[in-house]
């Protein structure tokens, strides 16, 4: 399967600010060109950490001041004003070739908004945000259904195009039908999961073998639904019914 990659949505001409830049400057650049963050560099281009406006508006609260070293009053002001003053660090970025999905989990782990974009070298070349992320939703549907079917039940399992019928609304895509081993299942739906713009997988299939304790089993019909492919997650066995032969 071929995931759209970071760098497909990516702003690549980035607003950025040298360590010595100016709160005032800073504030501006924020103003004028309607964003609520930026990154800080070095003369290489490379990431030294992000401020956003929430850090600005501590720093006129004075929040964190307690934690800093003493030091005279004018110095401490102009100290204060500077972009190195203002930065969250070290500086969480991804990489451009960095699929949708690994971006999205990167940014609920760290709780960050936006993601400075390097090269392979850890230079800046763009930026993205959750608001960008979230464009891949906007999939249509039968373009969703269509890599499921062809590129994951047919070219990568080699499933009969009869054996799961798949079903997709507004990013949600139901599988039902009888899969040979319970492995597989887990297989197709993970897969399901990581196909761009989907929403959710609800999984209705049913097994004739569990190979997970090497037993034979014969599923009674039931409902999982899997979490967003953004979240990370992936099916498992919690909430099925199994009816096992004595």
């Amino acid at each position: 399967m071929k995931h759209s990659k970071i760098g497909s949505l990516m702003v690549d001409n980035v607003v950025s600010v040298i360590p010595k830049t100016s709160f005032k400057e800073v504030a501006k650049l924020l103003a004028v060109h309607g964003i609520s963050g930026l990154p800080v560099v070095d003369t290489d281009d490379k990431v030294l950490g992000v401020i956003s406006e929430s850090d600005l508006v501590l720093r006129q609260a004075g929040v964190g001041a307690e934690t800093e070293p003493v030091r005279s009053s004018a110095d401490a002001t102009a100290q204060a004003m500077r972009a190195r003053e203002l930065m969250s660090h070290p500086a969480i970025t991804v990489q451009a070739d960095s699929t949708i999905a690994a971006a999205a989990r990167r940014m609920a782990e760290q709780r960050v908004e936006r993601l400075p974009v390097v090269d392979e070298d850890d230079r800046l070349v763009g930026i993205v945000t959750r608001r960008d992320l979230l464009q891949v939703f906007l999939r249509p549907d039968p373009d969703i259904r269509r890599e499921v079917v062809d590129e994951i039940l047919e070219q990568t399992l080699w499933l009969s195009p009869d054996a799961v019928q798949v079903h997709v609304i507004d990013g949600v895509v139901t599988l039902e039908g009888q899969l040979e081993r319970f492995s597989s299942i887990q297989v197709v739906v993970r897969l399901a999961q990581e196909v761009d713009g989907v929403v959710a997988v609800v999984d209705k299939l049913t097994f004739r073998y569990d190979d997970s304790d090497s037993r034979p089993a014969q599923q009674t019909s039931s409902q999982r639904t899997s979490p967003p492919a953004l979240a990370g997650d992936h099916a498992g066995r919690r909430g099925m019914h199994v009816e096992r032969s004595p």
